[in-house]
């Protein structure tokens, strides 16, 4: 398997790709991989909770919670919370922490409360779902949370999926050093056949690039398998708003294709991401990044938002 180095990107900006692709596309998510919730979940009740922290006297530390969600389940009463972690460092007795936060939230909402953990580390040790206390004559406790470890995901599995969180997740899926060339060209197909606003396919890729960056050699390679393994429709959509990205490199492609390719309704898509991701504590010029607005314009929007 080709480790993907999330040790490389700096915490907080793997916290925010995170958080803001998963709000982006969360029930995109729950339908990737739990297909059980999904079927029940009221997505027309989805309601994002505002920033969470969790404050640990023993441990003399803080947590904020990534991401907390207010739905309904069919034919259950009452509301739940879904509460999503995501773990880009390995950390020993995770899932004891997994109990702690339950039990704060809890605490504080008294409302059913489903746990999930993405595991985004690279390591390839197996990772609990569950934590259990007991005696050899008692079970006095079995915690258990739904779980996906990135690394134990075969990408190829996603690539019919037609699903905008799969496709930026394969960059964190299991896959070995021969197969980066095809695991964007998958992505790139995904893309065109999903048709998105140029905000979202933004974000998708930049998310998919910090992970997976081809070097020279295999980004020529890319280069010339595109137009032999795309249909033309499919490469010439995906270039129309990719080629400032891929051109110009990441800080300013994004910036640059947003500049040119923008028309006002897709104006109107970059404002909506960047107000959520205002919202969320996400910095300015990470958000620059990803709709390609001007720190003057965000600027504007934090003034209205704190109105």
């Amino acid at each position: 398997m080709e480790l993907k180095s999330s040790e490389q990107v700096p915490h907080d900006k793997h916290d925010e790709l995170f958080k803001l692709l998963l709000e982006t596309f969360f029930a995109d998510f729950i339908d990737l991989f739990f297909p059980q919730v999904s079927r029940l979940m009221e997505r027309e009740h989805l309601e994002f909770r505002s920033q969470e922290v969790i404050t640990d006297v023993l441990d003399q530390e803080k947590h904020v919670v990534d991401i907390l969600v207010e739905t309904r389940l069919k034919g259950e009463e009452g509301l739940i919370l879904i509460h999503v972690e995501n773990q880009s460092q390995r950390l020993p007795d995770y899932n004891r922490r997994m109990f702690k936060y339950f039990a704060r939230l809890y605490e504080k909402y008294q409302q059913k409360i489903l746990p999930i953990v993405v595991y985004a580390h690279d390591a390839a040790v197996e990772e609990e779902d569950c934590f259990r206390i007991g005696f050899s004559f008692l079970d006095v406790l079995e915690f258990r949370f739904l779980k996906v470890q990135l690394s134990k995901e075969p990408w190829r599995k996603y690539v019919q999926s037609g699903n905008p969180a799969a496709a930026a997740l394969m960059s964190k899926m299991n896959y070995n050093k021969t197969e980066r060339v095809n695991v964007k060209i998958e992505f790139t197909r995904m893309l065109a056949h999903m048709r998105l606003d140029l905000a979202r396919n933004t974000l998708l890729t930049a998310f998919f690039e910090t992970y997976l960056k081809l070097n020279k050699a295999e980004e020529e390679e890319y280069r010339q398998r595109l137009p032999r393994e795309l249909k033309p429709e499919e490469v010439r959509y995906f270039m129309e708003i990719t080629t400032s990205y891929h051109e110009k490199g990441r800080e300013e492609g994004m910036k640059e294709g947003m500049k040119e390719g923008m028309k006002e309704g897709i104006r109107a898509k970059a404002r909506e991401v960047a107000l959520t991701a205002l919202k969320e504590g996400a910095s300015l010029d990470f958000v620059m990044k990803i709709t390609g607005l001007s720190k003057e314009e965000l600027l504007e929007m934090q003034k209205e938002l704190q109105q």
